[in-house]
């Protein structure tokens, strides 16, 4: 996985331009079974994807935290709600609720794990969002997602292979 980790931003970042490119053309005719193909592509990838693996999510990133999220973990933890978001969250440049830290405070770098699975925010949960209804509305989240996701990367390819548009190259795999 680290090989793969490693090579994967330099991968995307040559993939990035042909993938917009993509979802640009797709959105002019968005095929009607869309949803349901990212559905499959989700499914099969994560067959074959153990995130236990990988963390490179946990590692980077951070989800954004509703104030649902923030109350149903800071229960959890035994925290007002106020405390929680004190100690582990701020406000971004979009005025979304995200982490301070990278890697998420809750993540376990030794076993991949997460402290607060079972209350996780919703945005991890959902992560990387490639099997979402309406998926056409997050390409450009999905674009940047395969960035970190070596997951994400191989759905958007394969769905590349599966749904052609003219003028998309072919890319390598994992």
């Amino acid at each position: 996985m680290e090989k793969i980790l490693k090579a994967l931003p330099k991968l995307a970042e040559e993939a990035k331009k042909d993938s917009q490119k993509y979802f640009a053309r797709l959105k002019k005719r968005v095929p009607k079974r869309l949803d349901y193909l990212m559905q499959e592509l989700h499914e099969e990838e994560f067959k074959k994807t153990d995130c236990l693996t990988c963390g490179n999510c946990c590692k980077t990133t951070s989800p954004i935290f509703t104030n649902i999220d923030v109350e149903r973990i800071s229960k959890s933890l035994k925290m007002k709600a106020a405390a929680f978001t004190a100690q582990y969250l701020l406000r971004d440049e979009d005025d979304f609720l995200v982490l301070k830290t990278a890697p998420c405070s809750f993540f376990n770098e030794s076993d991949n794990t997460c402290f607060i699975y079972d209350v996780r925010p919703k945005a991890c949960a959902e992560y990387p969002h490639t099997n979402r209804k309406k998926f056409i509305g997050i390409t450009d989240l999905t674009v940047d997602n395969t960035t970190v996701c070596p997951a994400a990367y191989n759905i958007v390819e394969n769905l590349k292979k599966r749904l052609p548009l003219e003028g998309n190259k072919k890319v390598k795999h994992f």
